[in-house]
């Protein structure tokens, strides 16, 4: 039953709750983390570990894809960013970094803005289509599987292009969006036809409520995406939803869009500021079949920009929604996307072996596989 409170006369809002607001509770057998089971399939494409990396040029570099391919996760590449604007991608990211951060470098978790107005230089140079086809195609040839990004306003002209180059799934992704995008010029982009025109599996988002979630189920995209990312929208616009309730939201319609259809499944998947394998495990409790990460995997020695991580909206033009942060202190030391995310860890926080966490807080609730493991017992903090 969903909990309304007054915030002033005449006034009423909905009570929600954040990943920190809520803990696991296992209340049945305890099992092995070796029997857990956390690959999932998405269409036709099936994945070992239930990850995609966000789609940032500070994380995706060749070596990146390519193991987080070998790993089991997929790096989203972001078509509308560098891979088709710049033919050096080592020396504009190297320009960004060194722009953001003096010599002396910032403590541990600072952020910057003083890189955004390169990051909109850069973004702002012509999308070369043939460029961003031939590196799409290279990655194809790889063998890993090939997910691009879009954005909703691009989308008409970008996703049967970078379709015909190599990509296998099309991610149609903004900070928000809904069924039917209006584009600045009036024309509405129709999801439920552009999707039905693709001969690929689309995965759409952002979203943060239930309605919106069910009518994105019905356009036929085969996940949608939960949560604005790592982006400032809270502090530029206003507009946020805490992520535990927006997964559970999104997965009861899931739920409903499945009695719907007759068993037709769509995959949500959270992405959000999820830091710790500890909030990769509550996000799938809360309904969500796999995770968006973002700055956990900046830290890892296969990243683009290693140690510096930005969400691709701090690049939008006009109104710019993300910092540079800064993550680690020693670049030299740098851990491996493997041991980012199997391990193993030499801290006890969270951010290394991020799998071996999940896995671990499955097996002690006593769940083998993530489906299982969405229902498991849930409960709110006592200071709420």
């Amino acid at each position: 039953m969903r909990e309304v409170v007054e915030i002033g006369l005449g006034r009423e809002a909905r009570r929600t709750y954040g990943l920190d607001d809520i803990t696991i509770v296992p209340n049945r057998r305890t099992r092995s983390s070796k029997d857990v089971d956390t690959s999932w399939t998405i269409d036709a494409y099936h994945f070992g570990i239930p990850v995609l990396a966000q789609p940032s040029d500070a994380l995706t570099s060749v070596d990146f894809i390519s193991e987080m391919g070998r790993l089991g996760g997929a790096a989203v590449i972001n078509a509308e960013g560098l891979w088709g604007r710049v033919t050096d991608m080592d020396a504009a990211v190297e320009q960004i970094v060194s722009t953001a951060f003096d010599e002396e470098g910032y403590d541990d978790g600072q952020m910057t803005n003083r890189a955004i107005p390169l990051l909109q230089k850069l973004h702002g140079l012509p999308l070369d289509k043939d460029l961003l086809s031939d590196r799409i195609r290279d990655v194809r040839a790889s063998g890993v599987t090939t997910v691009v990004r879009v954005s909703p306003q691009n989308a008409r002209e970008l996703a049967p292009v970078v379709a015909a180059a190599g990509a296998e799934i099309v991610v149609i992704q903004g900070t928000l969006i809904s069924a039917e995008h209006v584009s600045a010029d009036g024309t509405p982009l129709n999801l439920k036809e552009f999707i039905g025109s693709l001969d690929v599996p689309v995965i759409a988002g952002s979203v943060l409520d239930y309605t919106t979630a069910l009518h994105l189920m019905r356009t036929g995209a085969a996940g949608i995406i939960v949560g604005g990312g790592s982006t400032t929208n809270a502090d530029t616009l206003g507009i946020d939803a805490p992520k535990a309730t927006a997964i559970a939201d999104a997965a009861a319609a899931r739920r409903d869009y499945l009695d719907e259809t007759g068993g037709r499944y769509v995959h949500v998947i959270a992405d959000s500021e999820l830091e710790t394998s500890g909030e990769m495990a509550k996000a799938i409790a809360c309904g969500a079949d796999a995770v968006m990460l973002g700055s956990p995997l900046s830290q890892a020695k296969e990243a683009a920009a290693t140690g510096y991580y930005w969400p691709s909206v701090a690049a939008h033009p006009r109104f710019p929604r993300g910092v540079i942060e800064n993550l680690l202190i020693e670049r030299d030391e740098a851990p491996s996307l493997e041991k980012v995310l199997l391990g193993p860890a030499t801290e006890p926080f969270g951010s290394l072996n991020l799998i071996g966490g999940v896995r671990r807080s499955m097996a002690k609730a006593g769940y083998t596989n993530l489906k299982d493991f969405q229902k498991v017992q849930l409960s709110v903090r006592s200071w709420l």
